[in-house]
């Protein structure tokens, strides 16, 4: 059931599954640069139901149902969200254990928290198609939606889940995106104070991303398990589903025999 919560006196859009799960640590999705809460559509309940770990997923300010985020966004937005907004809505959910669970923007979301101080009950981070920095090819392929947004059909479809936030986050994300500065973003210093187990997974074909990425989590972290998928582009828990979920099910199931018996 999707429902409400207040941080800093704005409406925040939200959605449990197995909350009835005790002992467990709570996964908490984090959702792509165009994404939200409905737009994960089944599989955190899935990936739920299988763990029998509890599941939030949220959608971010100017996503969903959620309250809009002012326009222009600012280069460090994602940086903002991890360090700010996240340890803020951990604290008001009273959440003691957790893995977050990233898909692109909130994959690389969840690089910046998992790397900072902010991480205190962090039991494991999962990604997919995450960016850890900026490539020509992702620019191109964000400057190829902005023209579908403009002329052709997308921001039909997103207004199917963004409603009245369409403008704020497709603008919000776009516009930051194709800043002419953004091509020097890079948070691989994160990745170097990851000290809990990492699952990173990118489809073979993903459009937003070249192999890069996931080699320099490679590179980088210390305990790291890393899939390309198959017949894949930029989300894996949508186009390989049943590949997704037993690749997750299995990292989540070790990382809970670990915490049991250390």
């Amino acid at each position: 059931m999707t429902d409400f919560l207040k941080l800093n006196s704005q409406k925040i859009e939200i959605q449990w599954h197995g909350q009835n799960e005790k002992n467990r640590p709570t996964l908490i999705f984090l959702h792509e640069g165009l994404g939200c809460t409905k737009m994960w559509k089944n599989f955190p309940k899935k990936l739920s139901r299988e763990t029998r770990c509890p599941a939030l997923i949220y959608s971010r300010f100017g996503y969903g149902s959620s309250d809009p985020c002012p326009l222009p966004w600012k280069i460090n937005f994602m940086h903002k969200e991890a360090l700010c907004i996240l340890p803020d809505l951990i604290k008001k959910t009273g959440i003691k254990n957790y893995i977050l669970v990233g898909h692109s923007d909130g994959g690389s979301i969840g690089i910046i928290f998992s790397g900072s101080p902010c991480a205190k009950g962090l039991k494991g981070l999962i990604t997919e198609a995450a960016h850890v920095f900026c490539e020509q090819k992702t620019v191109d392929c964000i400057q190829q939606a902005k023209i579908n947004y403009e002329h052709k059909e997308l921001r039909q479809r997103l207004e199917k889940y963004h409603g009245k936030n369409t403008q704020n986050a497709f603008r919000g994300w776009n516009d930051v995106w194709l800043a002419p500065n953004f091509i020097n973003w890079n948070i691989e210093k994160y990745l170097n104070n990851i000290n809990i187990p990492m699952l990173a997974i990118q489809g073979k074909n993903d459009q937003y991303g070249t192999i890069k990425q996931i080699e320099s989590i490679k590179n980088h972290v210390k305990h790291v398990k890393s899939y390309l998928v198959d017949d894949c582009s930029h989300s894996p828990h949508i186009e390989q589903q049943e590949i997704v979920l037993n690749i997750m099910t299995r990292f989540i199931h070790q990382i809970i025999i670990h915490e049991n018996n250390p």
